[in-house]
């Protein structure tokens, strides 16, 4: 079915909480839907939205919006059963509509003692959306668990796929995210590859702390996930409590000449055996945790008229009052990206998408 209207309130479809309406509004539950749309004829620009998790309305949308209300999970192949070649033994390929609200599936995933998707528990938004924002936290990213992402092509008007290594996964990117295609494919369903084989990952520092000491053999996807739950809450905001986005800027991952540059600064202000996180990626590169950043700036819990850098998670900005205007969202943004510039001559570039 598929259910329009006009001029529609998106203030509850977006985790910031913009007070923002959209011109035209499309809203479908099922694959088959997508066909009966005249995606010419609908009013430009046209933007997909999961759970709004990851956008910042800077103002009304113009244009057109949809949502998918495709809903189910399915496991189309267990490797335990032998009977598809082309699946591990302990491999488990569960389709997920795109609609299905992310934490829902790692919350169905765990209680099947399944494992793969635990350490991603708690990120906000739908499972269409994880495809397309690579998202990721302690350790994890959809990408090491997605095999194939299922889309309908609105240029061609026909349905599509794409393999892991065709969707060209980076940092919180992918190929859907690229100018010359982004919008052209929208996602109706993504499979992803689960196990049953006990595969935990806890190199992550808050995770490897809360499990020290313990049995790796005794933890279980359920109690993974428990214990990532209350990370997340002690850490960001209840997007229904106080609107947000998350992690608002990326971490950036920088060469060997920029992290001595940003060392220097900070042992000139905390002294010779200041020790500056970072983690070191294959390549050679270095990621620093751009929360630490704008915490050595001073941003932390700091209020500019209805926004707030977040009082126990720097690199998340809140809608502090629940009125803020995207105006001072924006202005705090680029306040704080001119502060880490001039301490540390870094580039902070956002995570969550302006519309």
């Amino acid at each position: 079915m598929i259910d329009k209207s006009y001029y529609r309130d998106l203030t509850k479809m977006n985790t910031f909480r913009m007070k923002v309406t959209a011109r035209n509004f499309i809203e479908y539950d099922s694959v088959a839907d997508l066909v009966e749309i005249d995606f010419e004829e609908l009013p430009r620009p046209v933007l997909h939205i999961g759970g709004g998790s990851n956008l910042l309305f800077t103002d009304d949308f113009k244009g057109t919006v949809l949502h998918s209300k495709v809903n189910f999970i399915e496991i189309i192949s267990d490797g335990a059963s032998g009977e598809n070649p082309g699946v591990l033994p302990d491999e488990v390929l569960v389709s997920v509509g795109a609609g299905v609200v992310f934490d829902d599936f790692c919350a169905w995933a765990a209680k099947e003692g399944l494992w793969g998707v635990e350490n991603l528990s708690g990120i906000p938004g739908e499972a269409g959306a994880s495809a397309v924002q690579n998202i990721g936290a302690y350790g994890v990213e959809a990408k090491d668990v997605i095999r194939t992402v299922y889309c309908y092509d609105t240029a061609e008007e026909e349905f599509v796929n794409f393999d892991v290594a065709e969707c060209r996964y980076g940092y919180r990117d992918s190929v859907f995210k690229q100018p010359d295609i982004k919008g052209r494919h929208i996602v109706t369903h993504v499979v992803f590859a689960l196990s049953r084989r006990p595969e935990p990952k806890l190199d992550y520092g808050h995770l490897r702390a809360a499990f020290a000491g313990q049995d790796e053999s005794s933890l279980t996807p359920l109690s993974i996930r428990k214990t990532i739950m209350g990370i997340r809450r002690e850490k960001l905001p209840e997007p229904s409590v106080m609107g947000s986005a998350g992690s608002f800027f990326k971490n950036p991952i920088i060469a060997a000449g920029e992290f001595e540059r940003i060392v220097a600064a900070a042992r000139a202000e905390h002294g010779d055996s200041y020790e500056v996180p970072h983690y070191v990626l294959p390549d050679g590169m270095i990621k620093v945790p751009a929360a630490w950043m704008i915490e050595q700036c001073g941003w932390k819990g700091r209020r500019s008229g209805g926004a707030a850098v977040y009082d126990k998670q720097p690199l998340v900005i809140v809608n502090y009052t629940g009125e803020a205007y995207p105006e001072e969202i924006v202005g705090l943004e680029k306040r704080i990206i001119a502060s880490v510039r001039e301490k540390f001559g870094t580039v902070l570039h956002p995570e969550v998408e302006h519309i």
